[in-house]
């Protein structure tokens, strides 16, 4: 499951992103989206997570949690639109 993470604190980094899920079962990937003229993250990302269930209860143990000063806002990610 694709999971979006927003709220992120600009210092945060996909380590310590990965951490925080993998407490919850296997991460597969941990991706902070950066902004291409400063290179300083834009405040959310992506984490994908293989098992439903665990991705489940990684949503609803870690939304709204403070995690680097800020609550989280999670939930599962929608595809992207076209553009």
């Amino acid at each position: 499951m694709n999971i979006y993470v927003g709220n992120l604190s600009y210092g945060m980094s996909e380590d310590e992103l990965r951490q925080a899920f993998a407490a919850y079962g296997e991460v597969s990937s941990v991706k902070i989206l950066m902004d291409r003229e400063t290179g300083r993250s834009r405040g959310f990302g992506f984490v994908e997570m293989p098992n439903k269930g665990e991705a489940d209860t990684a949503i609803a143990q870690l939304n709204g949690k403070d995690l680097g000063g800020r609550p989280l806002r999670i939930n599962e990610a929608r595809p992207r639109e076209r553009r």
